[in-house]
């Protein structure tokens, strides 16, 4: 198996040598695992292509390379670039510094890189070690993802849905904040909305009197509704969310036809 992997925390995060970990038990001894990675962190950037400049891209070793890009951008020179003699047969993406569940995953370049994966008809799977009180402390908060990483893709490609739809689906994959001991189980959600929970801007001053913001986000140990990732993840279970970049309300469409009579 060919794997593709990346992140949004750059090439030399400690998540990304968890995931590397992960990749090549997956790969097995005659695979192969590219590592295509940000030069520096993109955290927060969504699904952000370089559309406007180019990237440069730096080998770094075999089958390992750097891109001052975007996660997505990574994707895309891994399969259109790097890979492109014989597309990869997975997706990874992660392991992210902090929880991706909730309204994260709209902001999160670790999803984006799994969307643009799903995008160009690959199996995709994004991963995320979510941080609190029952890793922070630990020597490696990583244990979670580390102990179990390999057992939750292996079942999610031996019994998920990997359908070829146009939006076809990628999937979303949660640790707890625990060490591995602490993990209670797997949890198949849907992703939750932690309330009266947002990003928002604080503004400082410089020494030189100018202006700046910073972008601050909101607590993390709130729950996120009854069977949504950030509520099992908090309780200690892996949360698998499968996800389409489809954003049409599909519910509001029946109600909203009612208008095309009125035109």
């Amino acid at each position: 198996m060919r794997i593709l992997i990346t992140n949004d925390d750059g090439i030399n995060a400690p998540g990304l040598r968890v995931l590397e970990a992960i990749a090549a038990e997956i790969a097995g001894p005659a695979g192969e695992v590219w590592t295509v990675a940000p030069a520096f962190e993109q955290s927060g950037v969504g699904h952000c292509i370089s559309y406007t400049h180019p990237t440069m891209i730096a080998e770094l070793g075999p089958r390992r390379f750097a891109a001052e890009g975007s996660p997505a951008d990574c994707v895309l020179a891994g399969i259109c670039h790097l890979m492109a003699d014989a597309r990869p047969d997975l997706v990874l993406s992660g392991v992210n510094r902090g929880n991706n569940s909730a309204e994260n995953v709209l902001y999160s370049g670790t999803i984006g890189a799994a969307m643009e994966a799903a995008l160009q008809g690959l199996p995709a799977i994004a991963l995320s070690q979510y941080y609190g009180p029952g890793n922070l402390a630990r020597p490696d908060p990583f244990e979670a993802a580390a102990a179990h990483g390999v057992r939750v893709v292996r079942l999610l490609l031996d019994h998920a849905n990997w359908d070829d739809a146009d939006y076809r689906l990628f999937y979303n994959v949660n640790f707890p904040p625990t060490g591995a001991d602490g993990v209670q189980g797997l949890r198949v959600v849907r992703q939750g909305f932690r309330r009266g929970i947002s990003f928002g801007a604080e503004p400082h001053l410089s020494p030189s009197g100018r202006k700046f913001l910073w972008i601050r986000g909101g607590a993390q140990d709130v729950p996120s509704g009854v069977d949504s990732d950030g509520t099992v993840n908090i309780e200690g279970y892996i949360s698998v969310t499968p996800l389409r970049a489809d954003l049409t309300a599909h519910d509001a469409l029946a109600p909203l036809s009612q208008l095309e009579g009125r035109f």
